[in-house]
């Protein structure tokens, strides 16, 4: 996440590789049927970086076609949390039609996540890297799934992971269809029409300044906020409450199916 999980994150991503490459006994959360999920490390040869992904095909994926593509969902954890431990997202949106690529942005053997200092400089590397990691998967994944919109993915992230979707954004404004951020409190979302925005919002931690629009500007670019009152950020993973999930899903399915922006609900 935010730095507050560092040490265990990097024990996470060890776990992770090595029940990826076969050498540990470990088994994913029963959230996809199994024959729609599948674990897959990706190798950078320019970077020399293993990249693990979790793969979770949609719904009836045997009408997606090269001509009739169904479209791809990016995702990036937060750091110090595992990128299987938002299946709960991945199987929502799997169920809607969408392929769902959740992103290992973090390496044991990569520098620790700032937190002193000015973070917007401190973190750059980071983000810049997150962002290569995920184009860097669409490239790899577009010719062997041509069946899926690779040219237009929605780049969904929690915490630093929606900081890293933003940076893409930020560098690359066409990249994505649209961006959806769990609670990012660092890189600013994007002032623009395109592409669209939603961002899922925790009530005990702020953004830094200059983060989310003004409301002048939400109403300009048509950015949606959703407020969850009550809901805490280090809480929106598989790991945390039944209702904050749930509220978490139906904001983010309801923006990507049917483009609505929905209401401020309070978490009990």
């Amino acid at each position: 996440m935010d730095g507050a999980r560092a040490e265990s994150g990097m024990d996470g991503a060890l776990i992770a590789l090595a029940c990826l490459m076969g050498l540990a006994g470990c088994s994913a959360a029963p959230v996809v049927h199994a024959a729609r999920q599948s674990s897959v490390v990706l190798f950078d040869g320019g970077r020399q970086r293993p990249i693990a992904v979790e793969v979770y095909a949609p719904r009836e994926a045997e009408r997606c076609t090269s001509t009739h593509a169904c479209p791809v969902a990016l995702l990036s954890a937060g750091y110090g949390i595992s990128h299987k431990s938002y299946s709960f997202i991945a199987s929502a949106l799997s169920d809607i039609g969408y392929l769902v690529v959740a992103v290992e942005q973090e390496l044991p053997s990569d520098p620790a996540l700032a937190t002193e200092g000015d973070l917007f400089v401190a973190r750059t590397p980071n983000w810049r890297r997150g962002a290569a990691n995920l184009r860097f998967v669409a490239r790899s994944m577009r010719d062997a799934r041509p069946q899926f919109d690779w040219q237009h993915p929605v780049l969904i992230g929690h915490s630093n992971g929606g900081d890293i979707a933003a940076w893409l954004v930020r560098e690359s404004p066409d990249f994505a269809a649209a961006l959806v951020t769990l609670d990012n409190r660092r890189v600013p979302l994007p002032r623009s029409a395109a592409p669209r925005v939603l961002s899922v919002r925790a009530s005990d931690f702020p953004a830094d300044t200059g983060v989310l629009p003004a409301d002048e500007e939400l109403r300009r670019y048509g950015t949606c906020i959703v407020s969850l009152r009550g809901a805490r950020h280090d809480d929106m993973h598989d790991g945390g409450p039944i209702a904050l999930r749930e509220a978490i899903t139906n904001a983010v399915v309801a923006f990507l199916r049917d483009g609505a922006c929905g209401a401020p609900k309070s978490m009990p």
